[in-house]
């Protein structure tokens, strides 16, 4: 365990030295034995504070605790970082970890057909992928909805300027004739229309 110390106006007794190892065994149950420590014990007239930093890889874990006595701070700021380190544990646990599958331009065994042509000087390889036997749809879910269909006949320009009033990327309303015409507004933002026979 790689246990750096540091006082200010404080000498680490072998007791407290002794703490500070149980906890950091403690710690290393959760975490491994994969981090460093350092310590900072200060005193500063009633006040006892104590300062433990454990670094992981990267990601600093600090207990900061102040008390009338040196071994209640130490105390503390060990129960601060076990709390943190059970947290961080979570975290790390709870990450999926699957690795993503990149296509790396060579088709296994189960994919690759042998070549398509006419003779053997003419053939080319063919690799065949495989896909699922059944698509999976999902269920239309179907809602009412009379903000989009106009309930008067419209010209054009009207039907446009209600369709951008109301907001619809899609929009249903009767000409003067009282056919039945669909505007639509395309990716790209411009409005399409349909006319129904």
């Amino acid at each position: 365990m790689n246990v750096e110390y540091t006082g200010r106006q404080y000498e680490a007794t072998p007791a407290v030295r002794k703490q500070i190892d149980q906890g950091l065994a403690k710690l290393q149950k959760i975490l491994g034995t994969a981090f460093k420590t350092n310590v900072i014990l200060a005193a500063e007239k009633h006040r006892h504070i104590a300062e433990i930093t454990i670094t992981i890889r990267t990601h600093p874990i600090v207990g900061i605790a102040e008390a009338g006595d040196m071994n209640s701070a130490v105390g503390e700021a060990l129960e601060r970082i076990e709390s943190q380190a059970l947290k961080y544990k979570g975290r790390w646990r709870d990450k999926k970890r699957q690795p993503k599958k990149k296509w790396n331009g060579e088709a296994t065994a189960a994919e690759q057909q042998a070549a398509v042509g006419n003779n053997l000087s003419t053939a080319v390889p063919v690799v065949v992928h495989t896909y699922p036997a059944v698509v999976r749809t999902a269920e239309a879910h179907v809602t009412r909805d009379d903000s989009s269909v106009a309930l008067r006949p419209l010209t054009l320009e009207e039907a446009i300027k209600e369709a951008e009033f109301r907001d619809r990327d899609v929009f249903v309303f009767r000409d003067n004739q009282g056919r039945v015409k669909v505007l639509h507004r395309t990716k790209d933002g411009k409005m399409e229309l349909i006319e129904a026979p």
